[in-house]
């Protein structure tokens, strides 16, 4: 993108700016991609979304590529290998609930809800548009959402934490009215 406005939040740090003109706001309908971006925006909560990126393929290779079925079978010796692992987060809190997550994403496939299907639904399966100048922590559709998810048995999926997974899958198109991109993922 260069000599082109993206948005400030992915500038300074090259790994940031190609997430960002890549991924970041293209609607994704993968239900287990879907699932994995949730379960790294929940370790995201209380840090920054730089520090997740820059540990994504250790995250990845940590909880064997994010496949639901192998993370659901986890017993406490992998949770104590996990919590000695330096290329992800290390707060077991939150790979307790990854674990618990895979198992209640397990759960809704085996009442036949799907994930992606249940996700969308949300936003009527079309993607918002945000106003292009301002960036919610939170709104009413992402306040419904984490209480779904949490009646379904997930953890670490607050509002604020949807609405960052929301920005991230594309359900709302939150980039600025200059950057390019806005453009682009709306046409997808």
């Amino acid at each position: 993108m260069t000599g082109l406005t993206r948005c400030r939040w992915a500038e300074g740090d090259p790994l940031m700016a190609a997430y960002h003109d890549t991924e970041w706001g293209v609607p994704l309908r993968d239900g287990r991609t879907l699932w994995e971006m949730l379960m790294l925006e929940g370790f995201q909560a209380g840090l920054s979304w730089r520090t997740i990126l820059h540990r994504r393929e250790g995250f990845r290779r940590a909880f064997d590529g994010f496949v639901p079925e192998l993370v659901a079978a986890y017993d406490q010796a992998k949770v104590d290998a996990l919590m000695q692992d330096a290329g992800i987060i290390r707060a077991r809190a939150k790979i307790e609930a990854t674990i618990g997550n895979a198992r209640a994403y397990l759960a809704m496939q085996a009442r036949g809800e799907d994930f992606a299907t249940f996700i969308w639904g949300h936003v009527n399966d079309v993607p918002r548009m945000g106003d292009g100048r301002t960036m919610p922590a939170s709104d009413s559709t992402s306040l419904a959402l984490s209480k779904a998810l949490k009646a379904r048995g997930f953890k670490f999926v607050g509002a604020v934490t949807v609405y960052a997974f929301m920005q991230a899958v594309g359900m709302v198109n939150d980039h600025d009215s200059a950057c390019p991109r806005r453009r682009s993922c709306a046409s997808f």
